[in-house]
């Protein structure tokens, strides 16, 4: 395995500067936004698509730093009845599988996205109890004639410039768990995977371990994020999992999202990135730092320190005591 980093925490840094950062850092892999949530600070499809000096001093960069891109990453929502915000998710979609192929990056991070209830809708729905029954019906409605049809067009465009897609579990969106994501992926084909965060899993009561061997029994991990969830039982009792205050709630809120080794300890991830490698997982674990208690700078620098202990990077050896 290697080990990197979701650069997104370092945007206010030129691309130069965050690469040098990387690098002094020992981590031997970038995550760069292309769009959407993420955005564009390091990467710019549009520009390197159609500049091809600016994409081989772009590639030389990383190169010469001996780095490699472990993803692209669009996370946006194509199937919002946002009209405005389906249309930018979906371009940036579609120009980061594009650039993917010339940068030769097997694998593009984004959302599932979530649809509306109806055909005129304003807004997205993320139906999660089964009753009264007109949840269960916008469910399957969305899944039908949205989600389904979607993934199968634009999941195969991907497959046919040799990228694969990986979608983030997240609440809110409409794949979230490794059911939703299983069904997406019966439905479309192995093209689609995760993009699996154990800090997404947590928070939905899901224990990473066992989704990594759900999914991997698959071979449907196509990328892995290293992020903490600090769970607050006492919350947890006064506002559920499910838990809508903001972030910045931090004494009231249910969860935290936290860097590794903050929300759960090293044993903890030691099984993660044991069941990854189990499971034949043998790509990047890129870290991404969304710590309110810490500083980027320090968030950061804990999280690679702490899975610098648990990562395994050499080859699985033969067993000589058998």
């Amino acid at each position: 395995m290697k080990l990197g980093v979701f650069t997104v925490l370092f945007s206010e840094k030129s691309f130069e500067e965050m690469l040098d950062t990387v690098k002094a850092a020992g981590l031997e892999a970038v995550e760069l936004g292309t769009g959407g949530y993420p955005g564009t600070a390091h990467c710019d499809p549009a520009t390197l698509l159609e500049d091809d000096a600016k994409l081989k001093s772009f590639q030389r960069a990383i190169a010469d730093r001996g780095l490699t891109i472990s993803g692209l990453s669009c996370h946006g929502n194509p199937l919002t009845p946002n009209q405005s915000l389906a249309k930018s998710s979906h371009d940036t979609f579609v120009q980061t599988v594009q650039l993917a192929q010339k940068l030769e990056v097997p694998v593009v991070n984004c959302f599932s996205g979530t649809p509306g209830d109806h055909e005129g809708a304003k807004y997205p729905n993320w139906p999660v109890a089964p009753w009264p029954n007109e949840y269960r019906e916008v469910l399957e409605w969305q899944w039908r004639e949205k989600i389904i049809p979607y993934w199968k067009e634009w999941g195969g465009f991907a497959a046919d410039h040799g990228v694969k897609v990986a979608l983030e579990l997240h609440g809110g969106f409409s794949v979230h768990t490794p059911a939703t994501m299983l069904r997406l992926r019966e439905a479309v084909g192995e093209v689609m995977g995760a993009n699996l965060d154990p800090s997404h899993l947590w928070w939905q009561g899901i224990d990473p371990v066992a989704a990594i061997k759900i999914l991997g029994r698959e071979g449907a991990i196509h990328h892995f994020h290293a992020k903490d969830t600090y769970i607050d039982p006492e919350q947890v009792n006064m506002h559920g999992l499910t838990d809508m205050q903001s972030y910045e709630f931090l004494q009231e809120r249910a969860w935290l999202f936290r860097t590794v080794g903050y929300g759960h300890d090293m044993k903890t991830w030691a099984d993660i990135i044991s069941a990854l490698r189990t499971v034949g997982y043998d790509y990047v674990v890129s870290i991404e730092h969304e710590d309110a208690l810490m500083s980027i700078d320090e968030g950061f620098a804990k999280a690679v320190a702490n899975l610098q202990t648990v990562i395994t990077k050499e080859p699985v050896a033969d067993m000589w005591w058998v």
